[in-house]
C-alpha cells in the first residue's frame, strides 16, 4: 500500500472517501432504535469496566489509571478512525519512502499518481473490514474534532451497526450479546490503561518492523506479485499443505519475521486474555452466554463464504483467529498453574511477556518467570 509515491505517499482523504462509498449499508433500524442501541452500548461499556477490573485484578483497589474515551461509531466512523491511526503509525516509514522517491527518476510523476492509487487500495481494504469489526481498542489513535481521544492516544470504538447485524444473524438475545462484546473490548482497554509501558513497547516493535521494510520498489513489487499468485492459486501448497502464505507474511524481510514473531506473541496474549476474561465474567452477568459463545465460535470459524475465506487468508485474518485460540489456551494454562496474580506478572515489563514458543508451551513461561 505504501510502495508507490504520492504527494503524501497515500491520499488519505481518498482512502476515506473510497471506503465510505464502497462499504455495505448496515442493518435497517429506526432512529429510536439506533439511539437506544448507542445508549445501551455506552452503559454496558461502563459496567464492563467494573467487571473486568474486579476479575483481572490488574488495577489495584484505589489506584488511578488513565481514562480513555469510549466511542460508539458507525462503519464510516470506524473507517475515519483507522485511517487516522494508519497515518499516525506509518508516518516515519512514509517519510523515508517519500525522500527516496523524490530523488529517483520520474519521482514527480509517481507523486502525482501513486498517492491516488494507494488511497483507493487502502479504501477498498477498509471497506471490506468495516462491516466485520464489532469493536476495537485503538492504541495509536490521534485525537480529532469528531473522534476525541487523549493526547497520548487510545480510545475504544464500538461499531453499533455491526453488533446489531451479528446479534440478528446469530438469533441471540441482543442485550446479552451487547454486554458480551463490551466485556471483550473493555479487557483490551484495561490492558493498555493498567499497563502504561505496553503502548510504547508495541509502538517500538512496530516501528522496528516498519524500519526494516525494503525501500527498493522492485523488491516490494516482487513480493506483492508473489502474494497475488498465492491468492489466485498459482503457487503450490507449502510443506505444511497450506495454500501459500498471507499477504502480511509475503511482504517481509528476514529481519521483519523476527519482529513479527514477537508481535504475534504479544497479540496472542492480548486477544487470548480478552477471550479468557470474557468467558470468566460472562456466566455471572450474561444469562445466555453459553448460547452466544457457541454460535459466535461457529461463525468465527466458518466465515461468510468462499470469497470471504479467501480474503481472510490473503490478509492474514486467519492468523488472528489462531491468536484468539492459542492465546486463550496460554492464559488458561498459566492461571490454572499459578493463579490470576501469578499470571499478572506477565504485565511487569517487556521481559516478562511470553515468547512465541512460550505461547505454545505455557509451562516454559511459568518456569522462566516463576522459577518453577
Amino acid at each position: 500500500m505504501t510502495s508507490i509515491g504520492g504527494a503524501e505517499m497515500v491520499d488519505w482523504n481518498l482512502a476515506v472517501a473510497t471506503a465510505t462509498r464502497l462499504v455495505r449499508p448496515g442493518p435497517e433500524v429506526s432512529r429510536h432504535e439506533a439511539r437506544a442501541v448507542v445508549a445501551e452500548l455506552r452503559g454496558h461499556a461502563k459496567t464492563s469496566e467494573r467487571h473486568v477490573r474486579a476479575y483481572t485484578r490488574m488495577v489495584p483497589e484505589g489506584a488511578t489509571v488513565q481514562d480513555t474515551p469510549v466511542l460508539v461509531v458507525d462503519r464510516a466512523g470506524w473507517v475515519k478512525a483507522n485511517v487516522a491511526g494508519f497515518r499516525e503509525l506509518l508516518g516515519p516509514l512514509l517519510g523515508k519512502m517519500q525522500e527516496r522517491r523524490g530523488s529517483a527518476p520520474g519521482g514527480a510523476v509517481l507523486g502525482a499518481v501513486g498517492g491516488k492509487v494507494t488511497g483507493v487500495e487502502l479504501g477498498m481494504l477498509l471497506s471490506f473490514l468495516a462491516s466485520r469489526v464489532l469493536g476495537q481498542y485503538e492504541t495509536f489513535a490521534p485525537a480529532a474534532l469528531d473522534l476525541p481521544g487523549p493526547a497520548t492516544g487510545g480510545r475504544l470504538l464500538l461499531v453499533a451497526p455491526n453488533i446489531v447485524h451479528v446479534e440478528r444473524e446469530l438469533g441471540v438475545n441482543p442485550h446479552d450479546f451487547r454486554l458480551w462484546v463490551c466485556l471483550h473490548e473493555e479487557t483490551h482497554r484495561t490492558q493498555f490503561t493498567a499497563v502504561p509501558w505496553l503502548r510504547d513497547h508495541l509502538e517500538g516493535e512496530i516501528q522496528t518492523f516498519l524500519g526494516a521494510t525494503e525501500m527498493d520498489p522492485m523488491n516490494v513489487l516482487e513480493r506483492l506479485r508473489e502474494a497475488a499468485q498465492s491468492f489466485a492459486g498459482a503457487r503450490p501448497a507449502d510443506e505444511h499443505g497450506e495454500d501459500g502464505r498471507s499477504l502480511v507474511e509475503l511482504v517481509q524481510t528476514p529481519e521483519q519475521r523476527e519482529v513479527l514473531g514477537r508481535l504475534t506473541a504479544v497479540m496472542s496474549l492480548l486477544e487470548g486474555h480478552a477471550d479468557f476474561v470474557m468467558d470468566g465474567v460472562g456466566p455471572g452477568v450474561v444469562p445466555s452466554v453459553a448460547e452466544i459463545r457457541e454460535k459466535f465460535q461457529q461463525r468465527r470459524a466458518s466465515g461468510a463464504g468462499r470469497l470471504d475465506a479467501a480474503l481472510r487468508k490473503l490478509l492474514g485474518l486467519d492468523a488472528k483467529l489462531r491468536q484468539y485460540r492459542d492465546g486463550e489456551r496460554f492464559v488458561r494454562a498459566v492461571v490454572g498453574e499459578v493463579g490470576m496474580d501469578g499470571f499478572n506478572r506477565v504485565w511487569t515489563s517487556p521481559n516478562t511477556l511470553p515468547t512465541k514458543s512460550e505461547i505454545a508451551r505455557p509451562s516454559d513461561w511459568v518456569a522462566r518467570v516463576h522459577g518453577k
